[in-house]
């Protein structure tokens, strides 16, 4: 009884979504359509936690191929059903948002645009074949191209989409071949039955991961996610909460039954602490503050790929939630203030807004000590239960200490960015006018506000699933981190206005102007030098001209008898004419 209504529930809230797509009558109500499967969503979300609900599966339809059937099924369990509401909350509150942020653009089609990429993810997040999951894969794939390519006249923008898709077909690649190796192995892409028989091959696990470091851009795979910050807020809110970059991670974590080899948990353990460390180095040195959330992004999904790596991908999925939230938040807060400061994005230009803008700079300071991992909010709860299990587990220690060493860096590069933004001097024009005066832009905020200080509190009891067997002091560790990054913050504030030749390499991205302006400059000067000095000048000119020049010049050197004397002239006419004779004598006789 409890499973159907959980069906039924969770295929209504989803059908729902389809609405204004299929029917014009709904285009004007995206919102409110959102709002309603949200509501409806949380119903199965709440018996799952309560009965600890395991794998259901709901045959859609079957397709059949001729090699295999192919059967369209949806998989609840418990992390699709905590993910559902989660996204549906999001998009709901950046569903409105946008309506105030984007008043000059066409809104029904950029808000159509943002429910197809929901859909998308939501096909991703309930496949219960991998046929499923590529189709979602691809399509916040297509989706993220076009939305963050939505200025498409701004060439940074072209860049960037073109970026983002490019990066993913690298990681693409994983997942295609992850499908190929299950159909030539066990006969099917279902993904209960992969799960079922406890399949343990390298390929296909190697395969999951290098999916994941493409999508949830891992270290040296990473590059396109600041760049992406070229699209509009909302998107960039929606692309890096709940959509697009989580996708690999919530992957892993669903196919974590077969990442059980120690090695390969090894890769993700070491992927995840590089790119925490290094996503939030970065982000100490930017001054654009929607950059400075990006890295931010990258790194705390560093932090979940650290949980896939000690073994707990329940722990990953807790702070996959709980980040959506207050992630979310701190996007919609810099689109605020950005459009009320005439696009402004630098930090260092846009002080004392805690007076023009209150509630916007209220909403951001909370979500950015719930980013720190301040006590008793959400990202304390779940940053917290990450690093207790990795002092309670036999890891290695450098990986440890790396994990503490970027959470120290995300109190640092957040308070530095609340410090920059609420000072109490003007460092603008006067005539930028500020206000809060639309509930479209005050209401998601507080409401995602909300969500970011109670929702990890609610979740914990759920999500707890580790022995403490801690003292106080190393239980104290995670609040330590964010008193040290605090204090650091204000010595560092002021040494890092104007970005010295130490920090450039690293303000200038790093690896983003070693792969995107060193390399291909490099290959331009090789290939120059290849097609014109090499081949041209030496192999060209050398078998041609130079060849022919050099080998008419010894032959004449070796064979020629010319050497400009009267009397060798005299003495060949001689021989040549005694030749002659005797031959015309012979032919007389």
């Amino acid at each position: 009884m409890l499973e159907s209504m959980m069906i039924s529930l969770i295929l209504t809230s989803m059908l729902l979504l389809a609405l204004p797509i299929i029917s014009k009558k709904y285009e004007a109500k995206i919102t409110k359509v959102i709002k309603t499967s949200f509501l409806l969503s949380l119903f199965p979300t709440m018996l799952a936690m309560k009965y600890q609900t395991q794998n259901i599966n709901i045959d859609l339809y079957t397709i059949n191929t001729g090699m295999t059937n192919m059967t369209m099924t949806l998989m609840i369990n418990k992390y699709s059903t905590l993910f559902l509401p989660t996204a549906l909350f999001v998009t709901w509150s950046i569903m409105e948002f946008s309506t105030w942020y984007m008043t000059n653009e066409p809104t029904k089609k950029f808000q159509k645009h943002l429910l197809i990429f929901l859909i998308s993810m939501l096909t991703l997040a309930t496949a219960g074949s991998f046929m499923q999951l590529l189709t979602g894969w691809e399509g916040v794939g297509i989706l993220s191209f076009m939305l963050i390519n939505w200025w498409s006249t701004r060439t940074n923008a072209n860049a960037a989409a073109l970026q983002a898709i490019i990066y993913n077909r690298i990681g693409d690649i994983g997942l295609i071949l992850v499908m190929v190796a299950l159909l030539s192995t066990l006969g099917t892409w279902d993904i209960m039955s992969t799960l079922t028989l406890n399949t343990k091959d390298t390929l296909i696990t190697l395969g999951l991961i290098m999916a994941a470091i493409g999508k949830s851009a891992q270290f040296f795979m990473h590059m396109w996610l600041p760049a992406a910050m070229e699209g509009p807020t909302p998107v960039s809110s929606l692309l890096h909460s709940s959509t697009m970059v989580v996708a690999g991670i919530y992957m892993l974590a669903q196919m974590h039954p077969m990442m059980s080899t120690k090695y390969l948990t090894t890769i993700c353990l070491g992927l995840g602490t590089l790119t925490s460390i290094y996503s939030a180095l970065c982000a100490i040195a930017q001054n654009d503050i929607k950059k400075i959330i990006a890295f931010s992004t990258s790194s705390q999904l560093g932090l979940m790929m650290i949980a896939i790596g000690i073994n707990k991908p329940d722990l990953a999925m807790f702070h996959m939630i709980t980040h959506a939230t207050f992630k979310s938040t701190l996007f919609l807060c810099s689109g605020s203030i950005i459009h009320n400061m005439q696009n402004e994005q630098d930090i260092r230009k846009m002080n004392c807004t805690k007076n023009t803008l209150p509630t916007t700079t209220t909403m951001m300071t909370i979500n950015g000590m719930a980013l720190a991992g301040t006590p008793f909010l959400s990202g304390f709860y779940s940053k917290d239960m990450i690093i207790e299990t990795m002092m309670n587990a036999n890891i290695n220690a450098w990986a440890l200490m790396a994990t503490l060493l970027s959470t120290t860096m995300t109190s640092i590069y957040t308070m530095r960015m609340i410090f920059y933004t609420t000072k109490k001097f003007f460092c603008y024009k006067p005539v930028i006018t500020q206000q809060e005066s639309n509930p479209q832009q005050t209401l998601p905020l507080i409401r995602l506000t909300l969500a970011a200080m109670t929702i990890g509190t609610m979740l914990m009891p759920t999500m707890l699933n580790t022995t403490n067997l801690l003292t106080t002091y190393m239980k104290m560790t995670p609040t330590m981190t964010i008193v040290a990054g605090t204090y650091m913050t204000t010595e560092m504030t002021m040494k890092l206005q104007n970005t010295t030749t130490s920090w450039k390499f690293i303000s200038h991205l790093a690896f983003f102007k070693l792969l995107h302006r060193t390399l291909p400059l490099k290959m331009l000067k090789f290939s120059q030098k290849h097609s014109t000095q090499l081949t041209d000048l030496m192999w060209l000119e050398n078998m041609g001209p130079t060849t022919i020049d050099l080998f008419n010049t010894t032959a004449s050197n070796i064979i020629s008898t010319q050497k400009g004397q009267i009397k060798k002239y005299l003495t060949v006419l001689l021989i040549a004419t005694t030749i002659l004779l005797l031959m015309q004598l012979t032919l007389t006789l």
